[in-house]
């Protein structure tokens, strides 16, 4: 009877000790100190353990922070999308629009994020790309050079009606792409979220 009591308070002991030990340990691995219950309004955490929480929780930040950076599913930068519409024959609506699409290609290009305009062109408008009208045609061919984010579109059915009515063939300017309807072209854009401003 003796040997079983002794087994009993023995058990008792280590399993007392067990659980004492297991809230110290799993505190010490989470970089976090156990103060036991008894001590903890008396306990202050000395100077030579705050440089080591400090550490753990730079390191922490620093980690997920790396982990943002890399990892493939985090947001990648917005691109922006703009429609500027031209559909008169003014060299300064013109001049306007270019000046608009050059500004906010820089502004985008100073955040590191990415832009696409497009100036859609139609009715007495489309006089801005046509190769033997065009008032701004010299800044364009610059444009396509220093700015590949602008693009231009002339309409198609503007074209059409100019040859109709000056019985001669209308060039458009090589740094132009014809679609069929510049309105349509707009709403297109439009519907797939592109912003929309007529200078």
């Amino acid at each position: 009877m003796c040997n079983f009591e002794s087994v009993a308070k023995f058990m008792a002991i280590a399993a007392v000790a067990v659980l004492a030990s297991t809230p110290f340990a799993a505190a010490q691995q989470g970089g976090k100190y156990w103060v036991p219950a008894a001590q903890s309004a008396t306990y202050a955490v000395s100077d030579a353990r705050k440089p080591e929480t400090s550490r753990a929780t730079a390191e922490t930040r620093k980690r997920s922070a790396f982990a943002r950076m890399h990892n493939p599913a985090a947001p990648k930068g917005k691109e922006h999308h703009l429609i500027l519409q031209v559909n008169s024959n003014d060299p300064a609506a013109m001049n306007l629009s270019l000046n608009n699409a050059t500004n906010v290609a820089e502004y985008y290009k100073g955040l590191g994020e990415k832009v696409k305009i497009e100036v859609v062109t139609f009715g007495p408008g489309l006089h801005m790309l046509r190769e033997d009208t065009s008032p701004v045609k010299a800044r364009i061919e610059e444009m396509a050079l220093s700015t590949p984010e602008v693009s231009f579109k002339a309409c198609g059915n503007t074209q059409e009606k100019m040859q109709k009515a000056e019985n001669k063939s209308i060039p458009i300017i090589k740094q132009a792409e014809v679609v069929k309807s510049g309105v349509v072209r707009v709403m297109e854009l439009q519907e797939k979220g592109w912003a929309y401003v007529k200078p």
